[in-house]
């Protein structure tokens, strides 16, 4: 008996070293708020009931800042300032997505960089206030540079400001769900909210499994996840559904830093066309075409219709 037994934690033990953890980290962009409705206190219920989500699900995620929405009429506005001093209260960290959200491939390398800075100013002011400090910055659209010596240039400036670029491996269209979802709030269309808001969790689980299964052929293993989703109204109302759908495929949530040791992330990111795709994408298109996998699920064309968006 003892023999068997000791036979038996032995499989049980190899079990447990060959299982391999998934993690994931939460990256959350457009803060404050991005939403169809500018009503201050819509703004400030969809903070109030994204970070509870998020604090009942124990997720350290990271909020990037587009600065430019804490003013109106080019003065600092302290109801949309004081959205992001609740992020930080709720004990989560902020990075740099500029100051006006403008693509790096639509600038100068100068403009970008400007804008940058601009991104920086209240935001730093509010981490130093928590004895923290900017440490990450997310490409607007995830467009880095239509060139590599604009990408070199960006990426330098960056490094050289201290700013670790935060990539995207989960890319996604929560932001057509979102839109869908307002517009139809915006209508008083409670079926079509109540048919957006059913098919969103669905469509991410779809998504998720996408991207594991491209992770498998282009890294040969499940990689540390970095998710990608907005601070917008459908998140408000799903994201504890999502954060449960992301447990029970056995997630387990970690900071942008802890993601980021995953030595996929060492890898070059020599992707330089007109568009922002997933680093994911990125290095399985420097392997080759052949190494995508072909049936990333779309939006619900009623999703898509009621977006208003002509594509994802």
């Amino acid at each position: 008996m003892g023999k068997l037994f000791a036979i038996a934690l032995l499989l049980v033990s190899i079990a447990s070293a060959q299982k391999v953890e998934r993690t994931i980290a939460v990256t959350i962009d457009d803060l404050p708020v991005v939403v169809t409705q500018s009503d201050a206190k819509k703004r400030e219920d969809i903070t109030r009931r994204l970070l509870g989500h998020i604090g009942r699900a124990k997720v350290p995620a990271i909020g990037f800042v587009n600065e430019n929405k804490l003013y109106i009429d080019g003065k600092r506005n302290e109801e949309q300032v004081s959205l992001l001093k609740m992020w930080l209260d709720s004990g989560l960290e902020l990075g740099n997505h500029t100051f006006s959200h403008r693509s790096a491939d639509a600038i100068t390398v100068d403009e970008y960089t400007s804008d940058i800075v601009r991104g920086e100013e209240i935001t730093k002011e509010l981490l130093a206030k928590k004895a923290m400090k900017m440490r990450y910055f997310r490409h607007p659209f995830l467009q880095t540079g239509s060139d590599m010596s604009k990408k070199t240039a960006i990426y330098k400036f960056l490094a050289d400001r201290g700013y670790t670029v935060a990539p995207v491996s989960i890319d996604n269209a929560d932001y057509i769900f979102a839109r869908a979802y307002d517009n139809a709030h915006d209508k008083e269309d409670a079926d079509l909210m109540k048919r957006v808001g059913e098919a969103y969790v669905p469509y991410m689980e779809a998504k998720l499994d996408y991207w594991e299964r491209q992770s498998m052929k282009t890294l040969g293993r499940p990689m540390s996840h970095t998710l990608l989703l907005h601070a917008n109204s459908i998140n408000a109302e799903f994201f504890d559904d999502l954060a449960a759908m992301l447990v029970k495929r056995g997630y387990k949530f970690v900071t942008l830093e802890e993601s980021l040791k995953d030595e996929a992330y060492r890898l070059p990111d020599n992707f330089t066309r007109r568009a922002g795709i997933s680093w994911l994408h990125r290095w399985t298109l420097d392997k080759g075409r052949e190494f995508v996998v072909p049936d990333e699920p779309p939006v619900p064309q009623f999703v898509l219709k009621a977006s208003g968006f002509t594509s994802e």
